[in-house]
């Protein structure tokens, strides 16, 4: 006999006698499944416990029954096991046999890296090669070490749902992505404010933003920044389509009115006023008067300067002297200040005509804006809220 097929021999016959001759009890507790770190896992059963050597027990959820190569359980118990990338099949084996899986790691890795034990142990069409791949998965102990292999490879994710609300700036939006471990804020900003990527995209601009569309997205965990910037993008341009006079514009008209529509986004506040208050903005461009947006500053102090969200804006606020502040300089921004939703880019595609020059807050509560012609009336009350 070869050496080599000698020492698999000896390898097979030391492993099922440490197996025959193991008996074990497992504890398991009543946890819920929750989200889990890396390499972790979480149970949902009723607590108590079995013997799982060769023969058996009962839990409040089922009875257990052991076997010779497994721990069987009733099936609608699940643990969440969370495979991150680059772990390897013996760091599967002591993350299952830590969480009452499986009994034996060594079993667990030397049938991975042999697939003929796993033939010889489970039948024919279990032998198949295993290749551990990152995701989270729901293993039921009721599973042989076949079938977990099995899952183990498919490479499953669990989705998770992340919703980005409408005039979020880039920053924020990466903030909520590293906080469901989507993808780092540093890599996403880093991504989104790529001029060459904005350029791959479609987008005219220098960065990103404006076009991340708000939604609801359903994610996975450790994600590229660069997929889910795609994502986002082809999202806008999918729901553009939308609004006609929006998809039929050219890529510099269609930044140009992105760019007003992340004002408007960041101004209104009732659904009905938004489309006057990009009137109020167009009537101001056409006669080269200074939008005076409080959004614009509010830009400046937090994406740019880095300052808390203000609760009010400061005369000597609208005084920095910065291309975004609308204050100081006529005409639109550089670029977009929010990612505005379709309320927003609708009302700045398709804005009606008016005389209206000014708009002034009268319900901070409700949101609700006073809008007029001449600045006589406007300054009747003139009190400057922010949009939180």
């Amino acid at each position: 006999m070869k050496k080599k097929q000698f020492i698999l021999l000896t390898i097979c016959i030391l492993i099922l006698a440490a197996l025959l001759s193991a008996a074990i009890t497992v504890k398991v507790l009543s946890l819920p499944v929750l989200k889990s770190e890396a390499g972790k896992a979480e149970v949902e059963i009723n607590g108590g416990s079995v013997n799982a050597a060769l023969g058996s027990g009962t839990l409040d959820s089922g009875t257990f029954e052991s076997a010779a190569v497994g721990i069987s359980a009733s099936p609608e118990v699940r643990v969440r096991i969370e495979i991150p990338s680059g772990m390897s099949a013996a760091g599967a084996a002591r993350l299952l046999k830590e969480n009452g899986l499986i009994r034996n790691a060594a079993l667990f890795y030397y049938t991975a890296r042999y697939p003929f034990l796993k033939t010889f142990l489970y039948g024919k069409g279990s032998g198949n090669k295993f290749v551990l791949k990152s995701g989270i998965y729901y293993v039921s102990p009721a599973m042989n070490i076949a079938e977990i292999q099995t899952l183990l490879s498919s490479g499953q994710q669990e989705y998770l749902k992340v919703s980005i609300p409408e005039g979020w700036t880039i920053s924020k939006i990466a903030a909520e992505l590293e906080e469901y471990r989507i993808c780092s804020a540093y890599d996403f900003i880093s991504i989104c404010k790529s001029a060459d990527f904005a350029s791959s995209c479609g987008i005219a601009g220098e960065t990103c933003e404006g076009f991340l569309f708000p939604d609801t997205y359903f994610l996975t965990v450790d994600m590229t920044a660069e997929s889910v910037a795609k994502l986002m993008i082809q999202t806008f341009f999918d729901k553009i389509q939308k609004i006609p006079t929006l998809a039929a514009m050219n890529a510099e008209d269609l930044y140009e009115t992105v760019t007003l529509a992340s004002i408007v986004e960041r101004e209104y506040r009732v659904e009905e006023e938004a489309p006057l208050i990009a009137s109020v903005f167009k009537n101001r461009l056409r006669r080269s008067i200074g939008l005076y947006s409080c959004a614009t500053i509010e830009y400046v102090l937090t994406e740019i300067l880095g300052r808390p969200h203000p609760d009010r804006i400061l005369i000597e606020d609208t005084k920095i002297d910065n291309p975004y502040n609308t204050y100081v300089w006529a005409g639109l921004p550089p670029g977009p200040i929010s990612n505005p939703g379709l309320i927003a880019l609708s009302a700045s595609a398709d804005t009606p005509k008016t005389n209206y020059y000014f708009f002034q807050i009268v319900d901070p509560a409700q949101g609700r804006h006073v809008f007029t012609t001449n600045f006589e009336e406007h300054i009747q009350s003139h009190n400057l809220y922010t949009k939180k």
